[in-house]
């Protein structure tokens, strides 16, 4: 590990101890907590993407604004849901973003998580008359479309009168090194070796769609392995970034010993069902920072990836999370690789 941000699920609700009541609230708050992680020297600010929920779902008007009021930390979702979005609408505004950010973005998609609405990116408009129940094609499918279009593909035939014969356009505004910038949420091992063939960048989902027995953290690790030799494989030559997300509270003061105390009594992996798949979830860390120490550097997963991404409790408020985070830094990741962004944007570890 060598960099570290938070994901927030920007979740909101109108209910007792929530200081995050309101959709104003919750976006206006994950700005306050970016500007403030920057200054940490964080290196991410990333968001979760959830439609049909009480929690952050259009990310991109977000991060606009989060790349615009901080200098150095690096903006990103985990992870845009393609079933929802117009590849080439996306297109623009992922380069348009990307030109804000000036490079600091780490955008990712996938096929999403399950959700409360049925099939609803029907709903938006977006329906597969063939088959309804192929959403995770219909993603893949627009993904490719949206590579094309931010490779800078001529997709659209332009018309005679405005642009002369036989001319087509592309998607403007371009970002020619925004590619290097994408990352797929994978949730398996199939899913992180076709990731790395394409070249792309890998972000290790929050559970597997596996449950052999082993421990999350084996398993999480054996799938960036996979993905890494993949990638290399299919001759690319660069050095991919690979992201893996944890809760993670470091005790330092009575109110972390209040919130999280009792998770360190209770934190093991959890296996269960999602999509009709068992599945292997990650557990919570909450310990004293030495503790932490030890704990995280045991876990291969987090110690194979260049960036850890800890989710944060949104809904305790910009000062409270700020407060994890810079104990964090403080205490703890120091000790696990960590270079703050003032030492420079995150490089992925050479294959």
């Amino acid at each position: 590990m060598k960099a570290f941000g938070f994901l927030s699920f920007g979740h909101y609700a109108d209910v007792p101890g929530s200081s995050t009541r309101t959709a104003g609230d919750m976006l206006t708050q994950t700005i306050e907590i970016a500007e403030g992680a920057d200054e940490l020297g964080v290196n991410g600010a990333y968001v979760r993407v959830h439609h049909w929920a009480r929690q952050a779902a259009s990310p991109m008007p977000l991060l606009s604004a989060m790349a615009a009021r901080t200098t150095r930390i690096e903006v990103g979702t985990g992870v845009i849901d393609m079933r929802y979005e117009n590849p080439y609408q996306f297109a623009e505004e992922a380069a348009a973003l990307d030109l804000i950010a000036d490079g600091r973005v780490a955008l990712g998609v996938s096929r999403g998580s399950p959700e409360t609405a049925l099939r609803g990116y029907e709903t938006f408009g977006f329906v597969d008359e063939e088959d309804p129940e192929r959403g995770s094609v219909m993603a893949r499918e627009k993904f490719d479309l949206f590579l094309e279009a931010i490779d800078g593909a001529r997709v659209a035939p332009g018309d005679p009168r405005m642009v002369g014969a036989g001319h087509h356009l592309a998607v403007e505004p371009h970002s020619p090194t925004l590619r290097e910038r994408i990352w797929w949420g994978a949730g398996s091992r199939a899913t992180a070796e076709q990731t790395g063939r394409k070249g792309l960048n890998l972000m290790s989902s929050t559970l597997l769609t596996e449950a052999t027995g082993q421990p999350f953290h084996e398993l999480q690790r054996e799938q960036i392995d996979l993905f890494r030799a993949a990638y290399k494989e299919a001759g690319h030559t660069g050095s991919p970034r690979v992201s893996v997300s944890r809760s993670v509270f470091p005790l330092v003061s009575d109110r972390d010993r209040a919130y999280f105390g009792l998770r360190s009594e209770e934190s093991v992996d959890q296996v269960g069902v999602i999509d009709g798949f068992r599945s292997t979830f990650g557990k919570t860390y909450a310990a004293e920072p030495d503790v932490l120490i030890q704990q995280l550097v045991a876990d291969e997963a987090v110690m194979s990836a260049d960036t850890l991404m800890l989710t944060i409790p949104n809904q305790l408020g910009p000062e409270y999370n700020l407060h994890v985070l810079e104990a964090f830094a403080k205490y703890v990741a120091p000790a696990l690789g960590w270079k703050p962004n003032t030492e420079g944007p995150v490089q992925g570890y050479p294959l």
